[in-house]
């Protein structure tokens, strides 16, 4: 990569969303007549790519994709947002797939299907070594296999690269993990499985500070972000109000451009503002990686709502 900057490096997935819009949820036997029917690149990894990439930070996947007819439209997804795909490399079978219906109510039934994104072992990991211990920080999910992750994790550790890591979909985690995240960043529901249910924002943060992680930021949709480092500081981040017509990826928007912030130098709550304007453009917008802004979107609407 040109750029003299340390990338970001994301491991994580890449799917191709299904979309079929129907008057309501099919019942088991029932046909219906759809009202129409698009495929959007997403999964989690690809979606926080593109959204650090469109603000203009140098970005890097490491991935794989299916050899089937969707594993080239997703790499060149990726390559017009400006990542750099040269360590996404093809699987035998399918890509990562998620066939699903939108009810005009808002409903919604979705299957995921792994695909190649559940062939992401440690020999990729080991394969762009160089490129991980290149980066200012490696971004994680959890959509790839949990020990692919796990060794990506003591690899960063190991050699000094920070993680941020979006527990989703939530799933237990070993012991080992905490203490190698640098930023965790679950959402409410997300919170709640490692910290059960009816704990304050406040004291979910704390509880997860304690397992050894050394900053949270609590994705709180319409409430902002709580973010918090141990040690003990501590402080909401305001939300911007906007017509939210679809939520789909705001978090994964939000993941990007916390990071781009911080590398960026900024202060853990003025990144949270930052990725908090960004996930704001996000929800206004249809689609996963497409519905993810500029820099210049975000820089405009900071100033409008300084």
């Amino acid at each position: 990569m040109s750029d003299t900057r340390k990338p970001i490096v994301i491991v994580g997935s890449i799917t191709m969303d299904m979309v079929t819009r129907t008057p309501r949820i099919p019942a088991i036997g029932q046909t219906l007549i759809g009202t129409g029917f698009e495929t959007t690149p997403g999964g989690k990894g690809a979606n926080q790519a593109v959204a650090a990439s469109r603000l203009g930070y140098p970005v890097a996947m490491i991935a794989k994709v299916g050899d089937d007819a969707y594993g080239p439209a997703l790499i060149e997804n990726l390559k017009r947002a400006g990542v750099e795909t040269a360590a996404i490399s093809l699987a035998a079978g399918s890509s990562g797939l998620a066939p699903m219906f939108v009810a005009e109510d808002g409903l919604n039934a979705i299957v995921v299907v792994p695909g190649a994104n559940s062939k992401m072992d440690r020999a990729a990991v080991d394969k762009h070594a160089e490129l991980i211990r290149s980066a200012g920080m490696v971004l994680c999910q959890l959509e790839i296999p949990m020990d692919t992750l796990s060794y990506t994790l003591d690899f960063c550790a190991r050699t000094g690269v920070p993680v941020m890591l979006d527990p989703a979909p939530a799933a237990a985690l070993p012991d080992a993990v905490w203490s190698n995240v640098a930023w965790f960043t679950p959402n409410e529901t997300e919170a709640a499985f490692y910290v059960g249910d009816g704990a304050s924002v406040e004291d979910s943060a704390d509880r997860l500070l304690a397992k050894g992680l050394r900053g949270v930021a609590l994705k709180r949709g319409e409430e902002g972000a709580y973010v918090a480092l141990a040690g003990g500081r501590a402080q909401w981040v305001k939300p911007f109000k906007v017509d939210a017509i679809d939520t789909v990826a705001a978090g994964d928007c939000f993941n990007g451009a916390f990071a781009v912030a911080l590398l960026e130098g900024k202060d853990p709550w003025s990144a949270a503002r930052f990725a908090n304007a960004a996930a704001a453009i996000c929800v206004t917008r249809k689609g996963a990686a497409a519905s993810m802004p500029s820099r210049a979107e975000v820089d405009v609407f900071l100033r409008k709502n300084s």
